[in-house]
């Protein structure tokens, strides 16, 4: 029985899903490097809808019935979280590395998450939640200005770290968006019917560049590449995090990204030879603290098991637990 509550764990699902994608950001550059970054990320999520449709077909409740207006929710956070937020991305692995990619849209993504809870007052105004955002934007600056200045950077690396910026502003939404997503729809199809809507999206923008590629003469090892990020970064994946994020909210969810740059950094300065100067990172290590004390609060965030009787003190400690609701 315990194996069982390990196996089924948001926060189990949630770990494998940052490993998935730590791994997919220099997967994804070496596809970059050999098709148009439009072409790569249709072939990413195109793939990826269409795993997920199968697994609909063979996985999904038959009896499961989805309301126009849940349909349409998904399909507008897969504009989001797919098209918008992949859209960018590939773009900027077409002039950055992807180590960059792996620092800021993970590192970044619980810091803006954090502060739109913080405007629209879901959460409280503690002094290490504003400490920590005022740090992580003191480290991101630090970073872009090791981006463009240092002998690793260069206008072009700025600019594609400044896509990443807004890869990490379109999944912070797409996070936030996820509880809504989810009322009413199961998460296989909700997953299903947002990577369809962006996979669409990205295959209108990439339609000019696809007879430009020379598809017989791509290496074994990009397809290879590709059928990885369809199945387990692209579907796999996203099905885990929805899961994770309807059982512990996006504010957990949110720090659980933090373990993506560990995965990241390993397979880019393996596998691609990747590396930043001191002033990136120093001000990766910098952001990162930010983003750390603005989603803990300065302490770590736990779920600790409680009766019916303590449920509403303990959750009004939280302030991520009306977001989760």
């Amino acid at each position: 029985m315990q194996t069982k509550r390990g196996l089924s764990s948001p926060y189990l699902l949630l770990m494998i899903t940052m490993v998935l994608w730590g791994s997919a950001f220099s997967s994804s550059k070496s596809v970059v490097e050999q098709v148009p970054h439009a072409v790569a990320a249709l072939l990413r999520f195109g793939g990826g809808a269409v795993a997920l449709l199968a697994a609909v077909w063979l996985f999904g409740s038959r009896e499961a019935t989805v309301t126009a207006r849940g349909g349409w929710r998904a399909a507008m956070a897969g504009v989001l979280g797919v098209f918008a937020y992949n859209g960018f991305f590939f773009w900027g692995l077409s002039l950055a590395p992807s180590l960059d990619a792996g620092i800021l849209i993970p590192v970044m993504s619980p810091v803006l998450t954090s502060a739109f809870l913080l405007v629209t007052r879901r959460e409280r105004a503690l002094w290490a939640r504003i400490a920590g955002l005022g740090l992580g934007l003191a480290g991101a600056v630090v970073f872009f200005l090791g981006a463009g200045g240092s002998s690793h950077g260069g206008s072009t690396r700025l600019a594609g770290d400044a896509l990443f910026l807004l890869s990490a502003l379109c999944w912070a939404a797409y996070t936030l968006a996820g509880p809504r997503v989810l009322a009413g729809i199961e998460p296989l199809r909700a997953t299903t019917y947002a990577t369809c809507a962006g996979a669409v999206l990205l295959g209108v923008i990439a339609a000019p560049d696809i007879p430009e590629v020379r598809w017989s003469e791509l290496p074994a090892g990009v397809w290879l590449n590709v059928a990885y990020l369809a199945l387990g970064a692209a579907a796999v994946a996203n099905l885990l995090y929805y899961r994770g994020v309807g059982a512990v909210g996006p504010a957990r969810a949110s720090f659980m990204m933090f373990t993506v740059p560990v995965t990241n950094t390993l397979c880019a300065t393996l596998f691609l030879d990747e590396s930043f100067g001191g002033l990136q990172g120093a001000g990766a290590l910098v952001l990162l603290a930010g983003a750390v004390l603005a989603v803990t609060q300065g302490r770590l965030p736990k779920r600790p098991a409680r009766s019916a009787g303590t449920r509403r003190t303990s959750d009004a400690r939280e302030p991520e637990g009306h977001v989760e609701r």
